[in-house]
């Protein structure tokens, strides 16, 4: 993967499509530097977030956070 592309495999379910559709649509509107691209697959939705070099470091807190939710007990 190159450092300005990030790909989540999401839920394919209409709820979870939904819900990030919106979320991609209003960080567009914020930080317009984004690129948000989705793709059915086999398994899952592929959301492939894309970046200009000048804000990798963004995309890297980006994966950092999804990184910690990944850990994170949805339990507790």
């Amino acid at each position: 993967m190159e450092p300005t592309r990030l790909r989540l495999t999401l839920d394919p379910s209409a709820e979870i499509e939904a819900a990030a559709r919106e979320l991609t649509a209003r960080e567009s509107q914020c930080c317009s530097f984004f690129s948000f691209e989705f793709n059915r697959v086999f398994d899952g939705l592929d959301l492939d977030v894309t970046v200009p070099v000048a804000y990798v470091a963004v995309l890297d807190g980006l994966v950092a956070h999804t990184n910690v939710a990944a850990t994170e007990d949805p339990v507790a």
